[in-house]
């Protein structure tokens, strides 16, 4: 049998016509053909150049062939599409094949062309169908060797142009659309999106930066200069990285991860090292957040060794006080101190830094060094076993952290964090009067953010509370506002 279209895997005597995948065809609208050539634009956009599908083919899978992979994903994709609702694989009759790395997971190929045509995939299926049920079923997480493995060759210089096809030279290229104030303007709506994440939180303005995302991938498809193709892939790691942070701060967490991925991807094609550790340092700590502080130490490490010869001293401060996070969730407390030490030392540093750093390392100010600090410590405080010694090395660091942040009106989310973090450290003291008023305070701040993992952390820090002091009347009051002023609901996306 012909491999054309990806061959089948039923024998011939055992196919039966698959009413299923014919019910939802003929409600389509589609012919046979019209079907084929959307399957052939979208293996080609997902880099399965392999696969030509015909109207033949088709009517194959009509008569009961079961595809091979990407197909059955493809053929979901598409009718989900046409019909605005999930239309998993199983609906469509065709049987679940175990997809290729490649496609669902981390361990994709490292050229641009592939990049850009994940990325345009990725963020055109997260914008027609952003919904829990079907991006959270066609994603997995990666974790342990099948995610670090795959990212240390970010680190493996690109291969060179083939023999023969050399690179084409600008006189020779046609040139781009873009402007140069246009390209201008893109980096800047990167950075005033930024500014608003930070503000109000992922779940606001999510779906702005996906849609910005993919016409930055639109101008990639195009031929541009190749100092324009540099700066357009830099915009495409940022905003992919700002959408992985976004869909992490609403619960989207294989959502998150894939961005994340694809943005140390763009930041590679882009030469620039420092902004891909930084894109490692936000896959670090959604593992810290996932309760894998092993795969957050890699992380930060793979960050530290590739941008140790190029990053800035607040750069590395920050990946400094990533060691500390995950080594602190690893109980080990003389690691996690040393990486402290090392993350203040370097801040210092900052201020006699000559050159301005990047607008996505400027939110790690003095107020986030305290409050990372801190955490590292309270984190310790619960791996010791509610240890009020390390409670009593965090309290003084996430005190000036609120102060900071209490004037900063620009990090809002940030300050709602680090008065959840001072009412846990409350906690930990023993001292449930002084927690509830933090809490309080951070549940009026919240209202002003969409952010589900700051409604998260003051609903367990509040069942905490409730646990160990849930006779005291302040506990009681602080339940009531909880469910007045912070139910649960399905965070919008």
């Amino acid at each position: 049998m012909s491999g054309k279209g990806g061959s089948g895997t039923n024998a011939a005597s055992d196919k039966r016509p698959n009413e299923l995948l014919a019910s939802w065809f003929v409600r389509s609208g589609w012919s046979k053909g019209e079907l084929a050539r959307q399957v052939n634009r979208r293996a080609r956009q997902l880099g399965a150049n392999h696969i030509s599908t015909d109207t033949s083919r088709v009517r194959r899978w009509l008569d009961g062939e079961n595809p091979r992979e990407p197909i059955p994903r493809i053929l979901s994709e598409l009718f989900s599409e046409r019909f605005g609702c999930v239309v998993s694989v199983e609906d469509l009759g065709l049987r679940t094949v175990r997809q290729s790395p490649s496609a669902t997971g981390v361990d994709l190929p490292w050229t641009g062309p592939q990049t850009v045509a994940l990325l345009s995939e990725f963020s055109r299926s997260d914008l027609m169908l952003a919904r829990r049920g079907f991006l959270g079923t066609s994603l997995v997480l990666s974790a342990g060797p099948s995610l670090i493995e795959p990212l240390q060759r970010w680190l493996v210089p690109s291969p060179p142009a083939p023999l023969g096809e050399p690179e084409p030279s600008a006189a020779n290229r046609r040139p781009g659309r873009l402007s140069r104030p246009e390209l201008e303007l893109l980096e800047t709506t990167t950075r005033m999106f930024r500014q608003w994440d930070a503000q109000c939180g992922g779940g606001l303005r999510r779906k702005a930066v996906v849609g910005q995302l993919h016409e930055v991938t639109d101008l990639l498809q195009e031929p541009q200069p190749e100092a324009t193709t540099r700066r357009l892939f830099k915009v495409a790691a940022e905003l992919s990285e700002l959408a992985g942070w976004m869909s992490y701060d609403v619960g989207l967490q294989p959502t998150a991860q894939k961005y994340f991925v694809l943005a140390l991807h763009a930041a590679k094609e882009a030469g620039d090292k420092p902004l891909g550790s930084y894109v490692l340092s936000s896959m670090s700590r959604q593992m810290i957040h996932l309760g894998r502080p092993d795969d957050a130490l890699e992380l930060v490490h793979l960050a530290q060794y590739g941008s140790r010869d190029c990053a800035s001293p607040r750069t590395q401060s920050m990946l400094y006080a990533m060691e500390a996070r995950a080594y602190a969730n690893m109980g080990q407390p003389g690691k996690c101190k040393r990486a402290v030490r090392m993350a203040e030392d370097a801040f210092a540093d900052a201020e006699d830094w000559d050159e301005p750093d990047p607008d996505w390392i400027r939110f790690f100010s003095e107020a986030e060094l305290y409050g990372e600090n801190s955490h590292s410590f309270r984190d310790l405080a619960y791996v010791a076993g509610r240890s009020p010694t390390y409670a009593s090395l965090a309290e003084p660091l996430m005190e000036k952290a609120v102060r900071l942040f209490a004037e900063d009106h620009e990090h809002q989310r940030s300050y709602a964090l680090n008065l959840i973090g001072m009412a846990t450290v409350h906690l930990l003291q023993r001292e449930p009067e002084q927690s509830t008023r933090y809490a309080a305070h951070a549940m009026q701040v919240a209202k002003k953010v969409r952010s589900e993992r700051v409604n998260t952390r003051i609903r367990k820090t509040v069942d905490n509370a409730v646990r160990d002091y849930g006779d005291l009347g302040e506990v009681i009051d602080l339940t009531e506002q909880l469910a007045a002023e912070l139910p649960e609901t399905a965070e919008a996306v």
